[in-house]
């Protein structure tokens, strides 16, 4: 079962102020008047004392940054299962916690960014590469991406082993707008899809090309629901009985 801290965090924070104000506003002074030296009930007391962190860490997770745990492999070679990343939460702009409504406009995500976000099938995290932005016209014609009529850049890095020998997976380096990631293919044919990015929507395709449920299944991540930007791998955790290391720590193009 996934958990969804965020709404758990803004509703402790809620429950917590408005434990410790209605204690002030109609129990405290009576309280005092009886006996100057009463102390708060054990549940002011609790409040009080978790409401501050509580609403720290609320506003460094909703408007700073928050960490985010590769649960599959969709990203490889960019990023592993168990690779913890680090969330920009204000590169896209702030944005107000739970409802995801933008309250400062920062910037916009670009081609090529890693973004986590909310796609409109699911309501848990996804991570992506942003592969195209609003007004762009996406091709994906035999494994290869056109947009806006132009053929990405492809440099072929090599094989890379597979346990199906029938299989064969190569390694490119795929280049857009002037920033380059590794990316993987199988071998194969795939229909050919095309796209015109409305409005307010993102074209996102996992690195891991024929192992990626993203857009070519589900459609478009939504601006409202996009919650930010991957910038660096700060912790990495096998599957398992396995000790974290620092041994992946990096940060993403």
């Amino acid at each position: 079962m996934d958990i969804d801290l965020p709404y758990i965090l803004f509703w402790a924070v809620v429950i917590c102020g408005f434990i410790w104000l209605i204690d002030i506003v109609a129990f405290r002074q009576r309280r005092l008047e009886k006996d100057p030296e009463a102390e708060d009930p054990s549940i002011v007391e609790y409040a009080k004392s978790f409401f501050p962190v509580l609403l720290l860490v609320l506003v460094l997770r909703s408007f700073l940054a928050e960490p985010y745990q590769i649960p599959s492999e969709s990203m490889v070679p960019t990023l592993e299962v168990g690779d913890f990343i680090l969330v920009n939460k204000y590169a896209y702009g702030l944005r107000l916690p739970v409802f995801g409504t933008k309250v400062v406009e920062i910037g916009e995500p670009e081609r090529g960014d890693v973004m986590v976000f909310i796609p409109p099938h699911d309501s848990r995290y996804f991570i992506k590469r942003v592969i195209g932005v609003p007004g762009d016209m996406v091709r994906y014609e035999n494994k290869i991406l056109y947009i806006n009529g132009e053929r990405l850049s492809y440099k072929l890095l090599g094989e890379v082993g597979s346990l199906d020998r029938r299989l064969t997976v190569r390694e490119f380096l795929e280049t857009i707008d002037g920033r380059s990631h590794s990316i993987l293919k199988h071998n194969g044919r795939e229909p050919t899809q095309e796209w015109q990015i409305p409005s307010g929507k993102y074209l996102m395709l996992g690195d891991n090309r024929d192992k990626s449920q993203d857009s070519r299944f589900w459609g478009y991540a939504s601006e409202e629901n996009i919650v930010g930007k991957a910038v660096a791998i700060w912790l990495h955790k096998e599957p398992g009985w396995h000790l974290p290391n620092f041994g992946r720590n990096q940060w993403l193009e």
